[in-house]
């Protein structure tokens, strides 16, 4: 894919960030831009006037070329490895299409809506479910008679750890975590490199870098304390997107150089470094209503229902009515799973002591408190999803 468009979506994710909540109101909460960004692109290639140009703006790139980069993008996503993607249409029967329009758009499902919202809520909710394995099941729109249009993706990705973990149920210890029965994992390893920690703005954050089996990675990130999660996912993003330095933790020295992050030098019984991970089993699910955001997404003035605004996709006026995406995150001992479904709706308008002959570095980095989550294909460098873990799984969950 265009490093032009990764970086167009990546900017995406940084600005959801910065403008949402992030700590989801104490549940945490996970987004996926990705899904929103090729919706937005499409609709940018029908839109005119005002609409137009914040389209292009949030989309950060020209709205003429939206077409192609969403079609692109989408057909990329589908190529990576334990990704599924997928888009789909949905007009009204009486709603006439601009063929320059629908011609452009990326291959996917293309139906009828009924005008009975029953009708159409079960076809298309079975249509976010069969795209998602089932892990989102509902489109996160209404839909009732004055739905002329809508325009959905759906994302699924799953992936296994090259390493998985060991799991056990323990009471955490330390921090607002304290006292807290969770599923904990915890593992090790000879590369130390895959702690980083980079300064941002707000601090220093450490990066953890858990490798998956195909060309996908999930970064989990922590911040100080102190520091608000909108701020530690962006600094994150910046360091993953290497807008901001990094040092590998081989290079970090002995202490305490990054949040949750301890190193030492040894006497062991062999040179090999070490670092020893521990964090926690998550699952985060949101719901997030874009047009409470409308700034960002460029639907400011696209949800005018007075005006009509994208008269290269249909020839009768058209305004945005809804706009959401449902999202989840699993993180556990094997692997992950992340999915999300975005739509737009269009309306009117013990052993012996060894013998210790050397010196060898040791790394500890413990994620027992909120954190972030990022996960990045690995050659591209894009941001498939974010999200904040403001608690972790239960014991059994």
């Amino acid at each position: 894919m265009r490093n032009s468009t990764v970086r167009a979506v990546n900017r995406l994710t940084k600005r959801w960030a910065e403008h949402a909540d992030p700590a989801g109101g104490g549940s945490g909460t996970v987004f996926t831009a990705a899904g929103v960004w090729p919706l937005l692109a499409l609709l940018a290639d029908g839109s005119a006037g005002p609409a137009r140009a914040e389209l292009a703006e949030a989309l950060g790139i020209p709205a003429e070329d939206g077409a192609g980069a969403a079609r692109e993008l989408l057909a990329a996503l589908a190529g990576v490895r334990g990704l599924q993607a997928a888009t789909g249409l949905w007009t009204a029967a009486e709603l006439p299409l601009e063929d320059a329009w629908s011609a452009h758009l990326p291959p996917g499902a293309r139906g009828v809506l009924t005008g009975d919202e029953d009708t159409d809520r079960q076809a298309l909710d079975a249509w976010a479910a069969d795209r998602t394995g089932r892990l989102i099941g509902r489109l996160p729109v209404p839909l009732g008679k004055d739905a002329l249009l809508v325009l959905a993706s759906a994302l699924a990705l799953g992936l296994r750890w090259l390493q998985p973990f060991d799991e056990d149920s323990g009471t955490l210890q330390r921090g607002p975590w304290a006292g807290r029965d969770a599923t904990v994992l915890y593992r090790s390893t000879s590369l130390l490199d895959r702690v980083t920690v980079a300064r941002g703005p707000h601090g220093a954050v450490t990066v953890l870098e858990v490798v998956g089996s195909g060309g996908v990675d999930v970064h989990l990130v922590l911040g100080e304390p102190d520091a608000a999660a909108d701020a530690v996912l962006a600094t994150g993003i910046d360091a993953l997107t290497r807008a901001l330095p990094t040092t590998g933790a081989s290079l970090l020295p002995d202490g305490n150089p990054g949040p949750g992050l301890a190193l030492a030098t040894v006497r062991a019984e062999t040179p090999e470094p070490r670092l020893r991970i521990e964090t926690v089993a998550f699952e985060v699910r949101a719901e997030h209503n874009l047009l409470d955001h409308a700034g960002l997404f460029g639907l400011e003035t696209a949800r005018d229902q007075d005006h009509g605004h994208f008269p290269g996709v249909s020839p009768r006026p058209l305004a945005i009515g809804a706009a959401g995406q449902s999202a989840l995150a699993r993180f556990h001992a094997t692997g992950f799973e992340d999915a999300a479904v975005t739509a737009l709706a269009a309306c009117p308008g013990g052993a012996a002591i060894p013998r210790l002959r050397y010196r060898a570095r040791r790394a500890e980095v413990r994620f027992d408190r909120p954190f972030g989550f990022l996960a990045v294909h690995r050659t591209s460098r894009l941001v498939l999803a974010a999200g904040w873990v403001a608690e972790p799984a239960t014991v059994g969950a």
